[in-house]
């Protein structure tokens, strides 16, 4: 196995859990490239009910549009991983929920599905408080398909607390 391990994992989203306790915000995620892996690490904290409010995983573009708002004309122009489907991602997560802090994955993380312009390993995540602006940031994970996967996960609690 590399990237981040299950302790790591465990005990960003433990910290994760922590901090929404404290300020009373609830999370939602939005999950193209690791299918609703930061939504299984963090209920599987006991107590998470207290702040996780739900999950979606939305691969499909068809999927992203009726779950999430994604635009048609975004995904045409732009493609699923991109600056743009993972700000409207991330902005449909809190339309569609009662949270008030999100996050949004999407990604190509093989073994294909690769190309010049977005290899193997290009993931886009996205974060948003409701009210705020949302930002994105890219990543060029290494490594093979379950450790593209565990990094995503990874800076993606580790963004939330910038959140």
């Amino acid at each position: 196995m590399s990237g981040p391990s299950d302790d790591e994992l465990n005990r960003l989203a433990h910290a994760l859990g922590e901090r929404l306790r404290q300020t009373r915000d609830h999370l939602v995620t939005a999950e193209s490239c690791t299918g609703g892996w930061i939504a299984k690490c963090v209920t599987d904290i006991a107590g998470s009910s207290d702040w996780f409010d739900c999950g979606m995983a939305a691969y499909s573009y068809e999927a992203k549009q009726a779950l999430l708002g994604v635009r048609p004309q975004t995904l045409e122009t732009h493609g699923a991983v991109s600056r743009e489907t993972a700000i409207e991602m991330v902005s449909g997560a809190l339309v569609n929920s009662g949270a008030s802090v999100a996050v949004a994955v999407t990604g190509i993380a093989g073994p294909g599905g690769g190309s010049p312009d977005k290899p193997v390993g290009t993931v886009w995540i996205g974060w948003k408080r409701r009210g705020g602006y949302a930002r994105a940031e890219v990543f060029h994970f290494d490594g093979d398909r379950e450790s593209v996967r565990r990094q995503t996960v990874a800076a993606a609690l580790r963004g939330l607390e910038k959140v």
